[in-house]
């Protein structure tokens, strides 16, 4: 995890463990995930405190999830290559709001932090029962995919 460490940021540990699978329905090399950290986001006047699981990206520092990005529903210009955060969430700390508006929206945050991680926690327990018992059902499907593929891509 050397993008924690170069960035000193405090791990915590997850109370379980989110099992990572690659597209094929093997598990990936990284292992799974056991750690979080929480920090402060900084891009173009956006701020935000946000919660990342941590894991082996590769060369990828960070990757947001459609969670996020669906909340803050991102204006891109995909020529100019410019991302403006113009459709910010209330609780993102976007402007300048007053102390009793932050608190209300710092209530809302929190419960849809909540929200979101009971919902990680049901979509962990869903994707962990889908596999009880179909172990030879996913060796078929693999070997079914894998004959889709070009060998030139294995």
């Amino acid at each position: 995890m050397i993008f924690t460490e170069k960035n000193g940021f405090r791990l915590e540990k997850l109370e379980r463990p989110l099992k990572v699978t690659n597209v094929d329905g093997s598990n990936n090399n990284g292992g799974d995930i056991t750690h979080e950290v929480e920090y402060n986001v900084y891009y173009k006047g956006h701020q935000e405190r946000m919660k990342f699981d941590m894991y082996n990206l590769g060369r990828m520092d960070v990757i947001l999830g459609m969670p996020w990005l669906a909340a803050h529903n991102l204006e891109i210009d995909w020529e100019k290559g410019e991302v403006k955060m113009t459709r910010c969430p209330p609780w993102c700390g976007k402007d300048n709001r007053s102390k009793e508006v932050r608190e209300r929206q710092e209530k809302v945050r929190r419960r849809e932090m909540r929200k979101m991680e009971e919902e990680k926690a049901i979509n962990w327990v869903a994707d962990e029962k889908e596999n009880w018992g179909r172990e030879e059902e996913m060796e078929i499907d693999y070997w079914k995919i894998k004959g889709m593929v070009p060998r030139k891509f294995h």
